[in-house]
């Protein structure tokens, strides 16, 4: 007797081989669509006997009563997390979430995450202009609790649901960060996420920024209007240097990486994708004209810059066509495909891996940048109360003959500040915009 009703073991092996056979023809509509039977196998009859008898044994002697769905599910969300960090099961909720999030708009706290081997939840960024990133969460923190409840044990699922919630109301994040003598704790109010993928701004004259926090639906369209936002600036003209910021972008989607790549590369391929299934063995190549006319590209990336921005660092960095610069990337080379199942629900399976034009795997080994900058903060020399002496402060100097035409330095260090300002508050876009000046000058002179 299981809680007021009988159960064989027939009966449960019949009700999942019903699951089996359904995810099998689930599977014939999507990517694995015409794979042949050799392929597939036959069903592995004695680990389903396996499976039902532990189902039975949940069933009878479980401390609290648990349903048939929940089980399955449960079942369902183990196969597929026990085969790699990204492939995972999405009930309903998961899956209208998964849709609305690539749209660039969604409920949260505005942070990517990631499960580490300890059991604790890594953050692989915090996207733009969202509570996590205003209160100062940073790529690579541990996230250690949430609110009173321990993060480890606790399971991925199980810690962005909770970090989920009603626009307003207020989680507890302790956190680990490298180099701190002692856990951090921020108190983050949820928001309805708001998510512009693509932001520009002018760096100097003749020199533009392109930040993109992660690739959605409409991030081609973004970068091409952010370019052509940035000329309209110059007067129509090119531009003499762009820096596209692909820092803590934690991907997204795969044909808004190839979109982006497109931009910059006039031929050529772009990524493969090589897999087992049907319509998994591609290779991208470029379609359009480079919009950009060549303007020298520097392309800035770190430890959270991951998957699609993997996939345009490695595409411009082979065809020669941008200079990466930063720390090496996050690593993730593999490509995710949502399977839906039909009643609301999907799994999302890793079902290939991505190349670089050149044949490069990225897997778990990232994009080493051309030059590595790492990611440090300028502050000024204090003034000892003297100043420096040149020698048009020498008593009895001589004139220029040409009259005075001493550029006046303000109080920032240059005839601007600009460039002390923009060193401290971000160092690595400094040295950018000084590598972009410096190939800029030595391609006038060139001519």
């Amino acid at each position: 007797m299981v809680f007021g009703m009988k159960i064989t073991s027939r009966q449960i092996s019949l009700v999942f081989l019903g699951l089996c056979l359904g995810l099998v023809l689930a599977a014939t509509h999507g990517v694995w669509a015409e794979r042949k039977p050799s392929q597939q196998g036959a069903l592995p009859l004695d680990d389903i006997r396996s499976f039902t008898e532990v189902f039975g044994k949940i069933k009878e002697n479980y401390v609290e009563e648990v349903s048939d769905k929940t089980l399955l599910d449960n079942a369902i969300r183990g196969m597929l997390t026990g085969l790699d960090p990204h492939s995972t099961y999405l009930n309903e909720e998961d899956f209208k979430d998964l849709r609305v999030g690539t749209t660039g708009e969604f409920g949260g706290l505005g942070i990517v995450v990631g499960l580490e081997e300890n059991g604790f939840v890594k953050v692989v960024s915090p996207i733009d202009d969202t509570p996590a990133f205003r209160a100062g969460v940073k790529a690579g923190d541990i996230i250690i609790k949430l609110d009173d409840k321990n993060v480890k044990g606790m399971g991925l699922d199980a810690a962005v649901k909770t970090m989920r919630g009603k626009p307003g109301t207020s989680i507890v994040l302790t956190i680990m960060r490298e180099g701190a003598d002692k856990p951090l704790t921020f108190t983050l109010v949820r928001d309805k996420i708001h998510v512009n993928s693509v932001k520009q701004r002018t760096l100097a004259p003749g020199y533009g920024y392109v930040r993109i926090s992660q690739f959605q639906e409409r991030t081609g369209a973004e970068l091409k209007s952010a370019i052509k936002a940035l000329k309209k600036e110059t007067g129509d003209k090119q531009l003499d240097g762009l820096v596209l910021d692909l820092r803590n972008n934690p991907g997204g989607l795969l044909d808004a990486a190839i979109e982006v790549s497109d931009t910059f590369i006039s031929k050529g391929v772009i990524v493969s994708v090589k897999g087992r299934g049907i319509g998994e063995d591609l290779k991208h190549s470029a379609t359009n004209k480079d919009l950009t006319d060549g303007t020298p590209l520097v392309v800035l990336v770190n430890g959270g810059s991951a998957s699609a921005s993997e996939i345009v660092a490695g595409a411009l960095q082979d065809h020669k066509r941008g200079i990466i610069m930063g720390q090496r990337t996050f690593g993730k080379g593999s490509v995710q495909t949502v399977i839906p199942l039909g009643n609301n629900t999907a799994i999302k399976l890793t079902t290939a891996r991505y190349y670089t034009p050149s044949g490069r795997s990225i897997q778990a080994t990232g994009i080493e940048p051309d030059i590595k900058v790492e990611n440090l903060k300028v502050s000024a020399v204090a003034d000892n109360g003297f100043g420096s002496v040149k020698e048009a402060d020498l008593a009895g100097h001589l004139a220029n003959p040409n009259g005075d035409k001493t550029p006046k330095a303000d109080d920032k260090g240059g005839k601007t500040g600009q460039k002390a300002d923009l060193a401290k508050e971000d160092y690595v876009l400094s040295e950018a915009l000084n590598l972009l000046k410096g190939l800029h000058l030595m391609g006038a002179r060139a001519k």
